[in-house]
């Protein structure tokens, strides 16, 4: 999602619907403020975050929400739906219509899911060049063995998309639990990877995105605001 960035007078234009010559004039006069500092060129660029005002008139001020959920089972990582429960739907938060997904989990997959307003943030956060990792926990239907970690390292041929995935990391707990760390994320792809050894996927749990981990004690279905620290894990310097 590319983030919401435009030129300050296109901006004006359209929330007064008001020609740009008028935008001129108000500048010119010093009337109008980008947080706070007399803007000076019609062309400055300003963001869905800047304080905009004309005079005492506020014209826009969001703030950045982040929020982190544990999602439960049987719920749909979308803000809409009409057959199932949203992760929207759990959230109790009065700008919840602002936000969007930052890498989202399938309808029988749970654990950890990132919801946000910041367009900028989430677009670093699910950029390839960014090499995110995401770990899951996976429970499979039948005992797994020593052969899977060398073919999960070098990567599955994917003939629909045309694509090898590329190595990912996988640990075994017990016959039938592992941890897989991935640093992409194709359709349906832990399924598909252990597709190719006929074994089933009984649950996957995603634990971490990054350096962000769910905590131990949120619950399915719970949520709450991201910490500074958990936030600033994603640098957004080198996004446009």
């Amino acid at each position: 999602m590319k983030s919401k960035r435009g030129r300050l007078d296109r901006f004006i234009c359209k929330a007064l619907q008001i020609p740009k010559k008028q935008v001129r004039m108000y500048l010119l006069e010093k009337r109008i403020k980008v947080n706070d500092v007399v803007a000076d060129a019609l062309d400055m660029q300003v963001t869905e975050f800047d304080k905009i005002q004309l005079d005492h008139q506020l014209l826009m001020e969001h703030q950045p929400i982040y929020i982190l959920m544990n999602k439960p089972v049987g719920v749909v990582s979308a803000t809409k739906d009409d057959l199932h429960k949203t992760v929207l739907d759990l959230i109790d938060h009065p700008d919840k219509a602002q936000l969007h997904i930052a890498g989202r989990l399938d309808l029988n997959s749970s654990g950890l899911l990132l919801l946000t307003n910041d367009s900028k943030w989430s677009s670093q956060l699910m950029s390839p060049d960014a090499k995110v990792t995401k770990q899951y926990y996976v429970k499979l239907r039948n005992p797994v063995s020593e052969d899977y970690i060398s073919g999960f390292n070098q990567g599955f041929y994917f003939e629909y998309e045309d694509i090898t995935t590329k190595p990912a990391k996988l640990e075994i707990l017990s016959d039938f639990e592992t941890l897989v760390t991935l640093s992409e994320g194709k359709y349906h792809q832990i399924k598909r990877m252990f597709g190719r050894y006929r074994n089933p996927v009984e649950s996957l749990h995603r634990i971490s995105l990054g350096h962000i981990n769910l905590p131990d004690e949120l619950k399915p279905g719970e949520w709450r605001l991201m910490k500074e620290n958990e936030i600033d894990q994603i640098d957004t310097s080198s996004s446009k």
